[in-house]
Formats: structure tokens, sequence, C-alpha cells
């Protein structure tokens, strides 16, 4: 068998290699710090794990309406509401088995083979193979230190063309951890072209406002899910609120690719959003404390983070003047420290130079990490 042309340029998501190794090494027993990956080292909060058990227990393990229940909609709904002010109707959310496969349909309602979707670079890894697995061509926009990494509007209308079908954002960032502010939201939202926000790592911000793109214009599909800030990354489920004239469209994908999100999973998410704020609000604390105790390590080895995160998980580190090959400078950094990090190169050309260093995870793995790698460079 051959593969297909238009998969050939897919690119592997290179974490997923870092990640993997790490966990070979660690089998062959090397201790293995990993500050490669964007997953919440918590469990889901006990709450959400009974609400699942109860459904569970209780026979709701069978498909359920494509859109998702209707329970959970509404608990979507009130939920914008209460934390953006914004108003949105069940019939408007799609419920799905992760932010991922909201994300490939939101995209697939917009484009036809040949069509352009804009995107920063630095981008996640998968937005420009999921616009190339739909036959699309990624648009990508350069930004950096010089504009701390936010999305300015004018690069935006400057890459508009008559094959433009739409820009994704993504806020907080990653690989960034960047949010963009009020004012790029908005004139970012009154370009006229159909904006996809990725807002997965909302209720992840830190020392910045948190604002839905849906406060500043309905020509948007926001994406969202319960997998970052609700440590429930294995539940797959997450969300995505359409315009009107699109979620009939965004339905009909959902019923043929994956029929319906799971069921079990989907009761528990009405409690992590009605029941679990505590929770939250604890995980919220501690990657609070975490970020600050990453960017104390950084600056005291004297690494180079040009801009600070506001949000997510991450912290993106110049290291250009020791590789122009991050992918190999991160195997390099694994073999010899016992460090996972996630090569720059993953989230595009923008980002070659730089090493991703996720704080998903203790206080004392962050401060031995970051020094272990520290001790490794210095050595070169």
């Amino acid at each position: 068998m051959e593969t297909a042309k238009g998969i050939k340029d897919i690119t592997p998501f290179l974490v997923m290699d870092v990640m993997e190794r790490a966990n070979r090494l660690s089998a062959e027993g090397r201790e293995i710090i990993h500050l490669e990956v964007g997953e919440p080292d918590f469990d889901t909060p006990q709450s959400i794990r009974d609400a699942a058990a109860k459904a569970m227990h209780n026979g709701r393990t069978h498909y359920t309406d494509s859109l998702g229940i209707i329970e959970l909609r509404e608990t979507i709904c009130a939920h914008y509401l209460k934390t953006y002010g914004v108003s949105i109707d069940p019939s408007q959310v799609l419920v799905t088995a992760g932010s991922s496969p909201a994300l490939l349909t939101a995209i697939a309602c917009l484009v036809d083979p040949g069509d352009e979707i804009i995107l920063t670079d630095p981008y996640y890894a998968c937005y420009p193979n999921f616009i190339k697995i739909l036959g699309a061509v990624p648009h990508p926009v350069r930004t950096g230190s010089d504009d701390a990494f936010q999305l300015s509007p004018w690069k935006v209308r400057g890459a508009i063309n008559s094959r433009t079908r739409g820009v994704i954002i993504n806020s907080p960032a990653n690989p960034t951890g960047v949010c963009l502010d009020s004012a790029h939201l908005e004139d970012i939202g009154n370009l006229r072209i159909p904006v996809i926000s990725d807002e997965i790592y909302h209720g992840l911000v830190y020392a910045a406002e948190q604002h839905t793109i849906l406060e500043y214009t309905d020509n948007a599909i926001v994406i969202n899910g319960f997998s970052k800030a609700y440590a429930m990354t294995g539940w797959r489920l997450g969300w995505a609120v359409f315009p009107k004239n699109l979620i009939r469209t965004a339905q009909k994908i959902q019923q043929n690719l994956m029929i319906c999100a799971p069921s079990v999973a989907q009761w528990g998410g009405i409690a992590a959003l009605t029941e679990a704020e505590e929770d939250v609000g604890r995980m919220h604390a501690v990657f609070a404390r975490r970020r600050l105790v990453m960017l104390e390590e950084m600056a005291g080895h004297g690494f180079t983070v040009e801009v600070e995160p506001t949000g997510a998980f991450y912290v993106l580190v110049n290291m250009s003047e020791f590789t122009e090959d991050s992918y190999r400078f991160a195997l390099d950094i694994l073999e010899n420290t016992g460090v996972g990090v996630t090569p720059g190169i993953d989230f595009g050309p923008g980002a070659e130079g730089y090493i991703r260093f996720s704080y998903a995870n203790s206080e004392k793995n962050i401060r031995d990490g970051v020094a272990r790698v520290a001790r490794y460079i210095k050595s070169l």
C-alpha cells in the first residue's frame, strides 16, 4: 500500500517522540524528569469521578444526542454567561471527544481543498496538520519577542487573500503561554473573516485578563474542553461553540465521524463545571506558584526567557546560541540529563532554536530539572 499524497506532508508530533524515548529510558532504570508534557499532574477531582461513576451505575452508557446531552450543553452556556457575560444557546454547542476533534470539525466546516487558514508561527503543533489533512493550506504569520508573541491584526490583514477562509488564534497560547489582550482580540474580531479561537487553556491564566473571542464577535468558532483546567486529559471531553448557521454542518460531521462524545464523560463534565470550583482553584494556585518557581530558576541559571508566560503551563526559552536543531538538542538533553523537554521546531520555523519547558510537575522536579539542563549546557 502507498500513503496518500495528501498525508505525506503530515509532520510527527515531536513532543511525543521525546516523551516515548523518555519512557523507554525510565523503563531501563533511568531517573527521568518530565518537563516536556503538557498534562496536569493532578488526579481528576473526586466530584467529577463520582458523577461519572454514578452515570455508569445508572446505565447512562449508550449513545447520546450527537450534539451532546442537553444537560451538559445548558451547563456550558451557563458557564459562558457567568464567566464572560456572553449569552449563547445550547443549540450552538457541540460536545466532542476532546478539543482536537472540535478543532478538526471547525476547520472542516470552513475549507475546501486549496483554501487557506491563517495561523501564528509559533503555533500548536497539530494546527497545520489538521488543515493539510482537509486539503487546505496553512498560512503562517510570524510572531516573536519583538511583538511579545501577540498576533498583530495588521499582520493578519496583510495575509488575507481570495483563498482565506479563517484565522486560528490560541490564547493562552501553546508553546508561549502568552494571552492575547482585549485590544488584539477586538481588532482580530473586526477583520470580517471567521475566527477559530482555541481557548483550551482558559482557567489557567495567572497574570493577564481572560477573554473569549465571543465577547467581540459572533463570526467565530470557540474551542474548549476539560483536559487542562480540570485535569481530565484521559476523559476525552471537549466542546465547540458554533454560529447558528454552521452548527448543523458541524453536527453532520460529528454524526459521521464520531457519533457522539463519550456518554459517561459528559456527566462528569457537568460536575466539573458545577461542583469542582474549589478543586480547580487549588490546582490553579499550584500552577501559579510553579510558574514563578520556573521563571526564578530560569533567571538564576541565565536562561533567556524573552517573553514571560501569563497562562497555560509552558515557558519558551531561546537556546539558539547553543543549537540550530532543537529536535536533536532536545534528545541530547534527554540522553545526557534525564530531563524531557520539547523542541521548538515542533511549533513551527518561528520557534526553531527554542526549547519549551512545562511546569506541569512538582516544584522539586522543576528546580532539579532546570538545574540539570543548566549544568549540561555549561558543559558544552
